[in-house]
């Protein structure tokens, strides 16, 4: 459930974190499955190995916006509240009204051309499929975290050029030629 994080905690990667992700998605999936293409565990606890702020990302994918609608309207049936896109373009942001029993999440719909989406799975398989990287991502995750313990929008823009990195290397790699 976005919102501001008072103190920003980076822990060692836990096994719970791919079980509370399918608890949410199984959740997610009795809402809104017959208008979703499908539900991914997407952000650091997505990835084996790697150090998180204990935060499962959730990105809901979507054939198009055609679908937004009817998916904010179930949504908030079931007490959720409609953030819009929080100013990142392709993913559209949701929260809950009350606690819900699940680990905290922050829960993104998104179309599955979008760019919010594609930079999400670029960047989660590139490291899962990349040790040094993820070595490398989960070192300057903790330092981040001591250095902004109480500063969630530092702590944020300063892994901001190692994730453009990935990303140049990965979905944008064509567009440097």
């Amino acid at each position: 459930m976005p919102e501001s994080t008072k103190v920003v905690e980076v822990l060692p990667y836990d096994d719970n974190w791919k079980q509370e992700f399918e608890k949410i998605r199984d959740m997610l999936k009795s809402y809104i499955g017959d208008l979703i293409v499908r539900i991914e565990h997407v952000g650091s606890t997505s990835v084996e190995g790697l150090s998180a702020k204990p935060i499962i990302d959730v990105d809901v994918v979507i054939e198009s916006y055609d679908v937004l609608p009817q998916i904010i309207e179930k949504l908030e049936l079931e007490g959720y509240i409609y953030e819009g896109n929080l100013g990142i373009e392709g993913r559209e942001a949701f929260r809950r009204k009350y606690d819900d029993g699940m680990m905290k999440y922050h829960l993104y719909v998104c179309p599955k051309d979008g760019k919010g989406y594609l930079e999400h799975i670029a960047f989660r398989d590139y490291l899962r499929n990349n040790e040094d990287a993820r070595k490398e991502y989960s070192r300057l995750k903790k330092q981040l975290a001591i250095e902004y313990r109480y500063d969630i929008d530092n702590y944020c823009d300063k892994k901001t050029d190692f994730i453009r990195n990935i990303l140049t290397k990965t979905l944008y790699k064509d567009d440097i030629k």
